[in-house]
């Protein structure tokens, strides 16, 4: 991730929205912030400027033509380019489920219009921070191995901590980064119940308007793609009541 503060490494935003007025408003502010944006109304278009160049963050519309946001947002996580690319989502949909529903699918973030252009930029702010520091953190962890990447290897999985690539079985799992920090904690403290505040502080860090069902969401997603079964779970086991944790065969 590069660091937006520095203006020679310019952050590039892809701003995925159908109103042009919107798209030249968000624009406009993240450009007066040294961001690099480029703009489109078109979610197969946004996929395919993704793909081709993969940005840095991505501000995400739910409802666009020809594929909507949702599908996009999905998209963008299933693809080894893009699996890790932030996104923030940008919808007129105020329900709990449109939220959830984004949240599960991988955003990073949800904000509902109209919005506050100042809040947008400040969030965009957060997340780049996040990442940095999580950057950070794990060039410096890299640094004291002596370069050696980290491997935490339970019953049939494998997780590469350096490359942010997880094994299930001997197949590639694309994981969210929500997803890794969580399977990763998980495997960190495998046999030990992590509560659901516990999880929510470590990963997401209280972010506004993120609440511990956020981290059910966020675990029914991983079980998805990591469990035989995820209705009767081999790996990640619920501990009713207080959170969850990792089971080694």
């Amino acid at each position: 991730m590069k660091n937006p503060e520095n203006n020679s490494l310019k952050s590039h935003i892809l701003v995925v929205e159908d109103e042009e007025d919107i798209v030249r408003l968000i624009t406009f502010h993240l450009e007066k912030e040294g961001y690099r944006v480029t703009g489109t109304g078109n979610g197969r278009e946004a996929l395919e400027l993704a793909h081709a160049n993969p940005p840095d963050l991505v501000v995400l519309d739910i409802m666009l033509p020809e594929m909507d946001g949702l599908e996009v947002c999905r998209r963008l996580r299933s693809s080894k380019e893009t699996a890790n690319v932030p996104i923030l989502v940008l919808s007129a949909k105020k329900e709990e489920l449109d939220k959830v529903l984004g949240l599960e699918l991988g955003a990073d973030d949800y904000m509902v219009k109209p919005f506050s252009v100042r809040e947008l930029v400040a969030r965009v702010r957060a997340i780049f921070r996040r990442f940095d520091r999580e950057d950070n953190a794990e060039t410096e962890e890299a640094k004291k191995n002596g370069m050696e990447e980290r491997i935490l290897s339970l019953s049939d999985i494998i997780l590469y901590h350096e490359r942010h690539q997880v094994m299930v079985n001997g197949e590639l799992r694309i994981l969210t980064h929500k997803e890794f920090l969580l399977l990763e904690l998980l495997m960190e403290n495998v046999g030990k119940v992590l509560t659901r505040d516990l999880l929510l502080d470590k990963i997401w860090g209280y972010e506004v308007g993120v609440d511990t069902r956020t981290v059910d969401v966020h675990i029914r997603y991983l079980r998805q793609k990591i469990e035989t079964d995820p209705a009767s779970p081999r790996y990640i086991e619920t501990v009713r009541g207080v959170g969850y944790k990792f089971v080694k065969d």
